[in-house]
């Protein structure tokens, strides 16, 4: 059991865009609602639950019934206003049948360069987490076009989640991904492959990034994912990658169950 993740009091939670997305372009509803309602049943439990979403293309295109991403920037940047709208309403529409309140913040890299804009986003996330609110926090793609323009500025928010966790001093990251978690292999090309339960703090991650296995998955967004994982050992804290198909996997998690791969913050410490 992994104990250490059942004391974690301060959550941010990553959700990808294969997660809330069908492969046919539609939005995956029932994946919004179950995520809802585990984010629900996290912060009743008396946990400070951040969410860290992306999508706002994605359902910006079914919103339009658009089956290809446009090549052009600024139909990128309109999709991604109209997605964040269409995004934010149905967060609304779900967070409330259980009984949440949310808010939402979109950010981009200058304002955590600059310490006063910095510094008024946290203040805003911390007033949010003491009144019970669930922040839910997007790069404001209409704005940053660096992501836009395949820079992956914030890897599909795998970044943006772990400096937004180390920032507002979280103990554990937890990033819902289209794979189950790290492993040996590719296993879209290796049905053998082995999930690797546990990386058991910095060394381990970095016997991981020398073996390749961030540029053999560097297609599928790993590279992104170990990233993320790196910023948050390096500020003492955790991650946990698992599999968004079911967000109910985040109550599995916070149980100190053995799913996905957990990053520890120090060797030894399971």
């Amino acid at each position: 059991m992994r104990e250490a993740l059942t004391q974690c009091d301060r959550v941010v939670v990553k959700v990808g865009t294969s997660s809330l997305i069908h492969e046919s372009g539609r939005v995956n509803l029932q994946t919004i609602d179950r995520l809802a309602y585990a984010l629900t049943a996290m912060n009743n439990a008396g946990r400070e639950v951040v969410l860290v979403t992306s999508g706002a293309i994605g359902v910006g295109l079914a919103a339009q019934h658009l089956t290809e991403r446009p090549q052009a920037i600024a139909e990128q940047q309109a999709l991604a206003a109209i997605g964040q709208s269409s995004l934010m309403r149905l967060y609304g529409e779900r967070f409330s049948d259980y009984g949440a309140a949310i808010a939402q913040l979109l950010l981009t890299h200058d304002v955590f360069d600059f310490p006063e804009s910095r510094q008024h986003v946290l203040d805003t996330i911390t007033q949010l987490l003491a009144q019970h609110v669930i922040p839910i926090i997007n790069e404001n793609d209409s704005v940053a076009t660096d992501e836009l323009d395949h820079k992956t500025t914030f890897g599909d928010n795998d970044q943006l989640s772990a400096l937004v966790a180390t920032s507002i001093d979280a103990d554990l990251l937890i990033v819902l991904s289209d794979i189950a978690g790290l492993y040996d292999q590719n296993p879209r090309r290796h049905p053998d492959a082995a999930l690797i339960p546990v990386v058991a703090g910095p060394a381990a991650l970095g016997q991981v990034h020398a073996s390749g296995a961030g540029s053999r998955f560097g297609t599928g967004g790993m590279v992104t994912k170990l990233n993320a994982a790196r910023t948050m050992m390096a500020a003492g804290k955790q991650m946990v990658l698992c599999s968004g198909a079911d967000p109910k996997i985040l109550l599995q998690v916070l149980a100190g169950q053995p799913v996905g791969t957990w990053f520890e913050a120090k060797e030894g410490q399971s």
